[in-house]
């Protein structure tokens, strides 16, 4: 069976629907993680669709706004995180809410400021990390730690798609909570076991 929960918001059913006809593809495929898989979700089929693009926005601010007071800002590691970054803080600024972006680079620019992290944020404030889909959670792990030397406060991660491979578990070990949108259940798809 595929779909959203009956209680989830109507964000949340369209873009699982979304998700299943545009980012679901079957076959083998080898992940960022480095583990072999029999499907694969290209979050950004959706992410970069304008529809996906505001869905997610959506949702991830209704998500961050029902977990207490909101961070000063979103963002991950580039580039999978950099259109949701966008989409959240697109919303928030419709909504009239302060929220900024920032990105974290795989690596410093070898000119100009030779930084990390980008965008408007500074030392003690509040993050949220955001991410397409979390496996083991390689990535966030990343920007997490960036994002820590930097100076910032990681409060969480929230990711569109949590595979439930071991990624919430791995950020659980650093005392970081996840927080995802669907996951492959919503799907229809019962985790893969190693």
């Amino acid at each position: 069976m595929t779909g959203a929960s009956p209680s989830a918001s109507p964000a949340i059913r369209d873009l699982v629907d979304m998700i299943a006809t545009r980012a679901l593809k079957r076959g083998t495929f080898r992940l960022a993680s480095g583990r072999e898989a029999s499907f694969y979700l290209d979050a950004k089929q959706v992410v970069l669709d304008a529809r996906g693009s505001m869905l997610v926005g959506q949702a991830i601010l209704e998500r961050l706004r029902s977990l207490g007071p909101l961070p000063h800002a979103v963002g991950g590691m580039s580039i999978g995180a950099d259109p949701i970054t966008s989409a959240v803080v697109t919303m928030a600024g419709v909504a009239d809410i302060p929220l900024k972006g920032f990105l974290v680079r795989k690596e410093p620019k070898d000119h100009g400021t030779q930084r990390y992290i980008e965008g408007p944020v500074e030392p003690g404030q509040r993050v949220v990390i955001v991410e397409d889909v979390v496996t083991t959670a390689g990535s966030s792990l990343v920007a997490i730690d960036r994002a820590l030397e930097f100076g910032l406060v990681v409060e969480r991660v929230v990711v569109v798609i949590d595979r439930l491979a071991g990624g919430r578990a791995a950020l659980a070990a650093r005392g970081i909570p996840l927080e995802s949108l669907v996951t492959i259940r919503d799907l229809g798809i019962e985790p893969e076991t190693t």
